[in-house]
């Protein structure tokens, strides 16, 4: 799949949910309103959508939410799509989770083909998760990553970077996971959806917590990528790798590869833009793929050349009213 601007698209990102245990004061107001079940794509339609884009050429598969782990028998979806691994049509099949369910279902992912996690960890104190996450028990995420350590799973731990919140932990962070011999990469808050609160308030540009991380750790260029937006360092200090997602300080829009499906059906050609493609009422009009992968290769060519992400007081409003657990994290 190629897009207007020649970007091979190789890369979908699946929310399976836009639910989630957590209620993370970034991402979501307190008193969330989640679609209905019966909004949501069936587990067998979700599997027939992937199948679609991988065979038009998508070799990278993430599952996300909301909490994608929450999902009722969605580890029979990880199992089902793990056929197009074995087959080489896949390279990868990954999940980004907060946690908090990873102790019960580390080794079914596992087994089901998955090499690596990502796992959504702001802080490292038990009273300020609770607080940024509302009523999120951060044993239970210690005990699902030792989990996933332990079934040989590889770990990334993703910390969204917060201002006054956790930034003077950024640097116990990142010592924590590379002692446990995990990536880290650190996030720039992103302007979507409404949250109680201002995200003037929160946000903290990558490049301040760079500078102040190469003041005590010699960090080295890395070539490293995971066909993500991602770009990492080596630190020398500790042998891990350290990556940074800039989306506002300084976008990625240039080399993008990825989509992103909602469980309703709905396809996001770019996180931070408005425009989709319904692609329920084409795979629901037909049991063949061809009003579907017809639906596709039009999608494709509205896809943009970047997003609209911009963070000031003067633009208070969100970039895009829809919440990352709608979109996929």
């Amino acid at each position: 799949m190629l897009d207007p601007f020649g970007r091979h698209i190789t890369y979908l990102r699946v929310s399976v949910t836009d639910r989630c245990d957590f209620r993370c004061t970034y991402c979501m107001s307190e008193d969330m309103t989640f679609l209905p079940k019966a909004d949501l794509l069936s587990l067998e339609e979700l599997d027939r959508l992937c199948s679609a884009f991988i065979r038009k050429g998508v070799r990278k598969l993430r599952l996300t939410g909301g909490e994608p782990l929450v999902r009722r028998n969605v580890m029979g979806l990880f199992k089902a799509l793990g056929r197009h691994l074995e087959t080489g049509a896949l390279d990868e099949l990954t999940v980004t989770t907060n946690g908090s369910q990873l102790a019960r279902f580390a080794a079914e992912l596992k087994s089901s083909g998955v090499k690596r996690i990502n796992v959504s960890l702001d802080t490292l104190d038990p009273a300020k998760f609770k607080d940024i996450t509302r009523w999120g028990r951060i044993e239970s995420v210690f005990e699902g990553i030792d989990e996933a350590l332990r079934v040989g799973l590889r770990v990334k731990i993703n910390a969204v970077a917060l201002r006054t919140i956790n930034e003077d932990e950024i640097e116990s962070l990142m010592l924590w996971a590379h002692g446990k011999g995990m990536d880290f990469t650190l996030i720039e808050t992103m302007p979507m959806g409404d949250i109680d609160g201002d995200r003037t308030e929160q946000y903290l540009p990558l490049s301040i917590v760079r500078a102040r991380l190469a003041g005590k750790f010699t960090l080295e260029d890395s070539d490293y990528q995971t066909g993500g937006p991602a770009r990492y360092v080596r630190v020398a200090q500790t042998g891990g790798r350290l990556g940074f997602i800039t989306p506002l300080t300084h976008n990625f829009c240039e080399s993008c590869n990825r989509v992103r499906l909602t469980c309703t059906g709905t396809l996001y050609m770019c996180l931070g833009q408005d425009d989709a493609a319904d692609l329920r009422t084409a795979l629901r009009a037909s049991p063949h793929d061809h009003q579907l992968e017809a639906a596709i290769d039009e999608a494709m060519t509205r896809k943009p050349r970047g997003h609209d992400f911009v963070i000031d007081r003067r633009q208070t409003a969100p970039a895009v009213a829809r919440h990352m657990s709608m979109t996929g994290g």
